[in-house]
């Protein structure tokens, strides 16, 4: 066990997508979290073997509609410091193991809920998913290079971005807080609270003038084109993002533009750079053009895949994947992206997890 987290207990009431992605920052981080999974585990999860957000934290199969379930959450919860769950509002509660029975058994827990709604206001009790938070926080609406209609970005912006991101600072705030305290608290975490945070950068450029509410019509969504993809000669994509002007002259140069091409100021020509920068990328493989920009200051870097982003050299000299027995499908799984060079990253194998102890007696399995 190593981490700066070692020694923090957390139990998990197991969901999809942000909560356990939370629980995956945390074990990261070396706590020791352990993982309520209903029997059987949730239709919308991946095969155990493969389901790399449970992975570092071992789970006990509970039916938490049998009231003896909330007893055992509640023993555990007197030996933890955190509890994470994501139901809608007053499921917890009905369940026998809401805040206030928690705060009984443990008042300095750190009470952590992840919802899309969040717990108050007229749609909290209402079904949804992510792009339906990031589409009422306002985040939806501008994403994407088709003027006719917006593009999700799977859901990295709304489940991780503004949801389990900002629950993982909720939840080491209020633990920092109640050390000193001595009393928990409930963290609640919204999605569509923290997409419209993520989105402050764009509300203050809508403020100030510096942005029009249209698609591909602005600096940073393809509106601009040296900040964006370009298909080359095989078919794949380069992402160009050469915004100061320095950069600028250093994709000019690289693409070999002629002199006399429309420079980063020429917003009537911007159609025209376009062409030019299309047309150069276009007659290059994109193997042949990461050889070109890998390493300058163009601000070009190729479009890669999940597995391609694995055997990047730049992410394979980072630590960035770790190729261990849990890999799987021959990708491997996300190391902790916190570096911490006084507290090494926290690394924990499939043994090390069969071996835990915590909690105390009980069926478990190992959740990877």
């Amino acid at each position: 066990m190593s981490g700066p987290l070692h020694g923090i207990k957390v139990v998990e009431i197991a969901g999809i997508g942000p909560g356990p992605h939370a629980c995956m920052i945390l074990a990261d981080l070396g706590a020791e979290v352990i993982r309520i999974d209903r029997p059987g585990g949730h239709p919308l999860l991946a095969h155990p073997q493969t389901d790399l957000l449970n992975r570092g934290r071992p789970s006990a199969a509970l039916d938490l509609k049998n009231p003896a379930a909330a007893e055992v959450i509640l023993r555990l919860v007197a030996q933890a410091e955190i509890l994470v769950e994501g139901m809608r509002p007053g499921v917890a509660e009905r369940l026998g193991f809401g805040p206030e029975d928690c705060h009984a058994v443990n008042p300095r827990l750190v009470y952590g809920r992840m919802t899309g709604w969040g717990q108050e206001g007229p749609l909290a009790h209402s079904a949804g998913h992510d792009m339906n938070y990031i589409s009422i926080a306002g985040a939806l609406h501008g994403l994407g290079q088709d003027p006719a209609r917006p593009s999700f970005p799977s859901n990295l912006l709304g489940d991780f971005g503004g949801g389990s991101t900002y629950l993982v600072i909720g939840l080491l705030a209020a633990l920092l807080e109640a050390r000193g305290s001595g009393q928990g608290q409930v963290v609640d975490a919204a999605i569509v609270d923290g997409t419209a945070h993520l989105n402050t950068m764009a509300s203050a450029m809508l403020a100030g003038g510096l942005l029009r509410e249209q698609r591909a019509a602005n600096l940073l969504d393809g509106g601009a084109p040296f900040y964006d993809l370009y298909e080359t000669a095989d078919g794949r994509h380069l992402s160009v993002g050469a915004l100061e002007p320095q950069f600028f002259a250093e994709l000019v140069r690289l693409l070999e533009l002629p002199e006399d091409a429309p420079g980063q100021a020429d917003l009537g020509r911007y159609d025209e750079l376009r062409a030019l920068i299309a047309e150069r990328i276009a007659s290059r493989t994109l193997a042949e053009w990461s050889k070109i920009f890998e390493g300058t200051d163009a601000c070009a870097a190729p479009v890669l895949t999940l597995a391609e982003a694995a055997e990047h050299p730049h992410l394979v000299a980072r630590g960035t994947f770790e190729s261990t027995r849990a890999s799987y499908n021959r990708l491997p799984r996300r190391a902790s992206p916190v570096r911490r060079p006084r507290s090494p990253r926290h690394r924990l194998s499939p043994a090390r997890r069969r071996r835990r102890r915590w909690p105390p007696g009980g069926s478990r399995t190992s959740a990877r």
